[in-house]
């Protein structure tokens, strides 16, 4: 496999077509999805952040964009967008907010000493979020989840929402 040179510019555009032309049901999915993590069980700023530092682990520009726009527009502060890379030691995230993101860390990175999400993590987690939220935050993880493939190998252009992207 080459590789590419760190300094050369990356292409602007969407590597294949509009999935949903094949696919028309992704529509519904991602409905769904949203609709599921909407039910207010979990702030929406909290379900931002962790898509957000989903996105980052994962390494890909566009979902690390795309959630930090949608966070922006919500009235984030900068300088919560910019430490949830570095949330572990920074002053301006929740209890709540700060086991959604190691929930989502868990999840997202191999674990070098067993299981991802140990029985420590999960009691930590189930004290800040009754079992509604407790559902909508795994679904929540789930939907970042859910999109990272399509992220990672349609390469959909930062800074665009998925549908604008194939308009």
């Amino acid at each position: 496999m080459e590789s590419r040179s760190i300094t050369a510019e990356v292409a602007a555009g969407a590597r294949v077509a509009d999935p949903r032309e094949s696919v028309p049901e992704l529509g519904d999915i991602s409905a769904a999805l949203f609709k599921a993590t909407g039910n207010r069980s979990i702030p929406r700023t909290t379900i931002g952040l962790l898509q957000l530092r989903a996105g980052q682990i994962v390494g890909n520009t566009y979902l690390t964009v795309l959630h930090t726009d949608l966070l922006r527009k919500t009235g984030e502060s900068e300088e919560r967008i910019t430490a949830v890379a570095s949330w572990q030691d920074a002053p301006y995230f929740t209890e709540p907010e700060r086991a959604a993101l190691a929930l989502t860390e868990a999840v997202f990175q191999p674990s070098g000493h067993g299981e991802r999400v140990p029985d420590e993590l999960f009691a930590q987690v189930s004290e800040l979020y009754d079992t509604k939220a407790l559902a909508t935050l795994m679904i929540a993880i789930g939907q970042v989840g859910f999109f990272v493939p399509l992220a990672l190998i349609a390469k959909p252009a930062p800074g665009r929402t998925f549908g604008d992207e194939w308009a």
